[in-house]
């Protein structure tokens, strides 16, 4: 059962949530939260898999939230998915900087929606790929590029994780990624934990991250 927790101020969108989510056979709705003093209330008693968090909330807003909730060893298991009203959101980009596995626009599909909790619980890929890239190209575009060489950890990685972190930041898939390079998916998962741990990073949205501020990847190439 992957374990969920709602967070959002309006009590019309938290029911709806969990009326969708409850109608899944794998999927547990842990509780819900009105504000994000709220939300790290919530992880903090159960532990869900999965939070999902709107971005503007009175008091603690969700980017504040999640910046807590990772900085937490008692809850920095919890994987956020921040949803927004907007695509190119300032807030939702330094949400995932503070580690926010991905987010969504609160018009998602419902089947898109429990398809992206799946992923980010079983830790496949970053969210809605075309959307999250365009959105973190756009602010690293006016960022200046650190170098590789300089990046904390990098001279650690072998070339074939450098491979496979150009991928994930291409929004590949394990799975993808696997085929890609004709390896099995257990060496792409072996690859990008070795990646997640040499880097000192918490997800695989986070390296994606990294993987354009570094310049590993360029806005609009590969």
């Amino acid at each position: 059962m992957i374990r969920v927790g709602v967070v959002d101020d309006e009590a019309l969108v938290r029911h709806g949530l969990t009326v969708l989510l409850r109608s899944e056979p794998d999927i547990d709705v842990v509780g819900d939260a009105q504000t994000g003093e709220g939300a790290i209330r919530l992880a903090r008693r159960e532990h869900p898999d999965v939070l999902l968090m709107d971005i503007r909330m009175p008091g603690m807003d969700g980017l504040a939230a999640t910046q807590a909730l990772a900085a937490d060893p008692e809850t920095s298991s919890t994987k956020v998915i921040v949803l927004t009203t907007f695509d190119l959101d300032q807030h939702v980009f330094a949400a995932v900087r503070a580690g926010a596995s991905g987010f969504l626009p609160k018009d998602t599909a419902p089947e898109d929606l429990l398809r992206a909790i799946r992923v980010v619980a079983d830790g496949e890929a970053l969210l809605a790929p075309t959307v999250t890239r365009r959105l973190i190209e756009e602010f690293v575009r006016h960022s200046p590029h650190a170098t590789p060489d300089g990046l904390a950890g990098f001279d650690q990685l072998t070339e074939r994780e450098v491979e496979v972190l150009r991928l994930v930041a291409q929004g590949l898939s394990n799975a993808e990624i696997a085929a890609d390079l004709f390896v099995g998916l257990a060496t792409v998962k072996t690859h990008v934990s070795r990646l997640l741990m040499k880097l000192a990073l918490r997800d695989r949205a986070q390296l994606v991250v990294l993987a354009y501020e570094n310049g590993i990847v360029r806005p609009g190439g590969q």
